[in-house]
């Protein structure tokens, strides 16, 4: 017998109030969603903005379709390290939810005899483990045959059109695919336009114009976007000294506590740094913190046990601090989408949080750097499927030598090939399906064209003297617009207030002191990249003839030194300036060498062999060292451009002609204008080393990131 639907609706306002407090009451959009989900088992598509409440949505309908006998929700999230404070309200509410990502694999085994006894009533995966497998041929079919509802978080990760694509988001078409008829699908984003709601609903197959699925209407519901409690200013400053200054002489003023985005990871860490000495409570969070330390971060910011975290994008979708006071940008996102979904972090409990931008001149250059790393041309393509074979499997280690891309593009190239159906991914790795594919060249133009037209829309952005909120929701086609009647009356623009440029200048002098502290550490590489014996290059294992572990002046992402080096490399090739000497000179003091060189070399640089050369001559002047000259390309040696690992090292075997240094007594110091993957060091020093040096100590003035 059906529930009645004025009975249900009771159920869920108590769920709701168990998951959110007492006074807690749904919204009207809130019970259209779970009513179709529970009562007509429909397929639905929700477009709100962040904190609107879409996982009460899908929680209270997990239950309310568990209570009438349906099997457990399943609920696709790239977000399960961010969702921790969710799962434990849910849980709270007597939800019995449990995660399957790469944290937990001791417990994956132990999830999935849960599963099978119906002791889960959530299980939240990552769209990784879809893939797995084990995960795809033991646990999904039974979860395909049994779930009571698919939810697919961040539902915008499935289109390469939105600001976050993931191409093993597209694998949940397979999930959605093989599901019942009356098995409900809901997918929920805050960030999607026009055209990103259509690609979803193409894809996830819910609907975005409101035709039939098994009989059921489906559902769309997409609110507007404005936020009341957002304060949004732009502050231009293009100095980058004056930007961090400007930031630590404001940031005690900045009401509660928030988050600073950085665009990298190294000025992340700089600015964290730099705050911290200036007595802030701060504290870095990137991709590449350590899990239990974000979590950890995490929490202190939730308990206002800090001021700010120093953000990437790894803190964004799913991290919930309703109270949150402000958002501050140093270096704009590339998208005015992507800005949004981070901006909407804030104020979703307060009358007003201040989201200031701080745009600087080189973010273009980062925006192109990231672009760089885009899905491959096609011969690269076409390589990775003809090397792989349709019986054995071949791991992603072994593929990588076989193919001119790195491990990150590869595995990115594998993953689109794998929804494409052209390969497919087995225990022992990869291999070919041999079925034909198609590489869609015009896709891809188009969304060239479309990511070109994002930056141009954010660098409109900051050039607008009309509303921003009003600029910013007409950028994600927000369907609450009214036409002319849609300024904020809050942005500085709408009111005329706008932050004041001025800084201290004592404080952009003690500023510029600690970010002018030049140098840190260049790792040296330990491991020889696998698979060089298939490239015809006999070298495996622990490199235990490469160089010590060296120094470089800056990074070209340095909030620093950044800018003067990406001055001094972008400019004409010619002598290197003395303000670059006298830095060297410091790095040179504080290096921490078991052994002071004795000689100086320079490696022959193709752009900008002025520069180098002149370095190593200065540096051998100031530091009395033996002049070495120059180690040479060798003239018949073809140039090497493979960001691969082992096209790169194969590249540059036997590339320099180099003289004899058996009469060289102490370290060598090697001296380049640009590292990047640290191989051309590498080769060279073992060069070097293999002529009769003792050992080769790196330094570089700059390195990419």
């Amino acid at each position: 017998m059906t529930t009645p639907t004025t009975d249900l609706r009771d159920d869920a306002e108590k769920l709701l109030r168990e998951l959110a407090g007492p006074t807690a009451t749904l919204r009207e959009d809130q019970w259209t969603a779970i009513e179709a989900l529970v009562v007509k088992r429909a397929r639905a598509l929700v477009v709100q903005r962040t904190g609107w409440g879409k996982s009460a949505v899908y929680f209270i309908s997990a239950m309310l379709l568990r209570a009438r006998g349906f099997g457990p929700t399943v609920i696709v999230s790239p977000l399960l390290a961010l969702m921790r404070n969710q799962v434990a309200a849910a849980e709270r509410a007597g939800v019995r939810a449990a995660t399957i990502n790469s944290g937990n694999v001791t417990e994956w085994q132990d999830i999935h005899e849960q599963v099978s006894a119906g002791e889960i009533d959530v299980l939240l995966v990552s769209p990784e483990r879809l893939n797995n497998p084990d995960f795809r041929d033991q646990v999904l079919p039974s979860l395909a045959a049994d779930a009571g509802l698919v939810v697919v978080d961040e539902a915008h990760c499935v289109s390469d059109w939105g600001h976050d694509f993931r191409p093993d988001y597209r694998r949940i078409r397979t999930l959605v695919a093989e599901l019942g008829e009356d098995v409900p699908v809901l997918a929920t984003t805050a960030t999607a336009n026009d055209r990103v709601v259509a690609d979803v609903a193409a894809q996830l197959g819910v609907g975005a114009t409101g035709e039939s699925h098994g009989g059921s209407d489906t559902l769309v519901l997409r609110g507007t976007l404005d936020r009341e409690s957002l304060y949004l200013s732009v502050l231009k400053l293009d100095d980058a000294t004056e930007r961090a200054a400007w930031l630590g002489q404001h940031l005690a003023d900045l009401p509660g506590s928030g988050i600073i985005y950085a665009l990298t990871v190294s000025a992340a860490r700089d600015l964290a740094d730099l705050l911290t000495d200036q007595g802030h409570r701060v504290s870095a969070y990137t991709g590449q913190t350590d899990p239990a330390e974000r979590e950890a971060l995490e929490q202190a910011l939730l308990n206002n046990e800090v001021k700010a975290l120093v953000a990437t994008s790894a803190l964004g979708m799913g991290f919930d601090k309703p109270d949150l006071g402000f958002v501050i940008h140093v270096g704009a996102p590339s998208s005015p989408i992507a800005y949004y979904q981070q901006v909407g972090r804030a104020g979703r409990a307060t009358e007003r949080a201040e989201v200031v931008l701080l745009p600087g001149p080189e973010d273009q250059r980062i925006w192109s750097y990231f672009a760089s790393v885009a899905f491959p041309r096609e011969h690269l393509v076409r390589k990775v499927i003809d090397e792989l074979d349709q019986t054995k499997p071949l791991s992603t280690p072994a593929l990588e030598p076989l193919v001119e891309l790195n491990r990150t593009r590869l595995e990115m190239v594998l993953k689109v090939l794998d929804v494409d159906g052209a390969v497919k991914r087995v225990r022992g790795g990869w291999i070919a399906t041999g079925e034909p594919w198609t590489y869609d060249e015009e896709r891809y133009s188009r969304l060239d064209e479309a990511r070109q037209a994002e930056q141009d829309a954010m660098l409109e952005y900051q050039r607008i003297d009309t509303c921003r909120m009003e600029f910013l929701r007409r950028q994600l086609d927000d369907p609450g617009m009214d036409g002319a009647n849609s300024k904020c009356e809050r942005c500085d623009n709408c009111t005329g207030n706008h932050r004041s440029s001025t800084v201290d200048a004592q404080s952009v002098q003690a500023t510029r002191s600690r970010l002018d502290r030049p140098g840190f550490d260049l790792p040296a590489r330990k491991q020889w990249p696998t698979g060089m014996s298939k490239l015809g290059v006999g070298l495996s294992g622990k490199i235990a003839d490469g160089p010590d572990t060296g120094r470089v002046l800056g990074r070209l992402s340095d909030l620093g030194w950044g800018q003067r080096l990406r001055a001094l490399l972008d400019g004409p090739d010619g002598e290197v300036p003395d303000a670059v000497i006298t830095a060297c000179i410091q790095v040179l003091k504080a290096w921490d060498w078991a052994e002071r060189p004795t000689s100086v070399l320079a490696l022959e640089s193709p752009t900008h062999p002025i520069l180098t050369t002149s370095l190593a001559a200065r540096l051998a002047q100031v530091g009395r060292l033996d002049d070495l000259g120059v180690l040479r390309l060798r003239p018949d040696h073809p140039p090497v451009s493979a960001a691969n690992s082992a096209y790169r090292v194969a590249g540059l075997v036997d590339a320099w002609e180099v003289p004899d240094f058996t009469a060289v007594r102490g370290p060598v110091l090697l001296v380049d204008a640009l590292t990047d993957t640290g191989w051309t060091m590498t080769m060279a020093a073992r060069a070097v080393r293999a002529a009769g040096a003792d050992a080769v100590l790196p330094l570089a003035l700059a390195s990419p990131k």
